[in-house]
């Protein structure tokens, strides 16, 4: 994907440089006031965020901006012509907290393209297209290195059928940061057509929450664990729906996320029951 990352302070350009990172070919726009260090990648300047959107807004398969997402929202405004023409939007706060899918979300990628950045990032990922945000179970994934993404595939669909779970109610496929660059899980997730979200090692190793521990994974990769807490973290208010599971080398956990309780349920857990 074609991206522009447009910020306006030097915070935001070293989000920024993170996210050329993972988008090497993606042009970075700094505002003319923020001073620069010497020997900074090339840059291009800007002098204000609204003409600049409107020159740039159908140049980029995809924008993001490392600013408020009220500057964001002015300056798209005058450039709205189709959700399936309209570039993907992303807004990201200058403390890499969330990764806000802004425009586009569904038709033009931006729900992914906030996955993406997000775990550049070290962000929580922000979608609320309806059809999205109503999929609640996220699928942890661990594999030995160099497994092919078949058998990936063909683990996490055996362990979706033996919990009854269809495919559409998945939001994510995570794993641990020590996996982000294994190609079967990357090109299993790419061909179901859920994003994959990278949770980061040491928030594994601090984790508080309940899951198996395996020495064999500590072993290998330092973690105590990968499939059943990068379930758990990828995702708000989860619970493990089914524990972890390995498929000829391929390990499956399942987590499901709670929606907003009723009040009944609520009244439920503060009275403990």
């Amino acid at each position: 994907m074609k991206i522009a990352v447009i910020t306006l302070s030097l915070r935001g350009h070293e989000i920024a440089e993170r996210i050329r990172e993972g988008f090497p070919a993606a042009t970075v726009y700094v505002h003319e006031s923020v001073d620069l260090t010497a020997g900074s990648r090339q840059v291009e300047r800007f002098a204000k965020i609204v003409e600049l959107t409107q020159e740039i807004f159908n140049r980029y398969e995809g924008l993001v901006y490392v600013a408020p997402c009220g500057v964001a929202v002015r300056a798209i405004a005058g450039c709205l012509d189709d959700k399936r023409s309209d570039p993907a939007v992303v807004v990201l706060d200058a403390g890499a907290r969330f990764a806000v899918s802004l425009l586009s979300g569904h038709e033009g990628g931006a729900n992914e393209l906030a996955v993406k950045i997000a775990n550049l990032t070290g962000a929580e990922p922000v979608i609320s297209t309806t059809t999205e945000a109503m999929k609640n179970v996220i699928v942890g994934v661990g594999c030995r290195k160099g497994t092919g993404q078949a058998r990936v595939r063909e683990a996490i669909m055996a362990s979706l059928g033996e919990a009854g779970v269809r495919l559409d109610e998945v939001r994510l496929i995570a794993t641990a940061d020590v996996k982000a660059e294994e190609a079967g899980i990357i090109e299993a997730a790419a061909g179901l057509g859920i994003p994959l979200r990278i949770v980061p090692s040491d928030v594994i190793r601090t984790y508080a929450g309940a899951f198996q521990a395996s020495p064999f994974v500590m072993e290998k990769v330092n973690l105590p664990a990968v499939a059943e807490p990068a379930a758990m973290l990828a995702g708000r208010r989860t619970r493990l729906l089914r524990g972890k599971k390995n498929y000829n080398g391929v390990t499956v956990a399942l987590a499901r996320e709670s929606f907003m309780s009723s009040g009944s349920a609520r009244a439920a857990d503060r009275t403990g029951r």
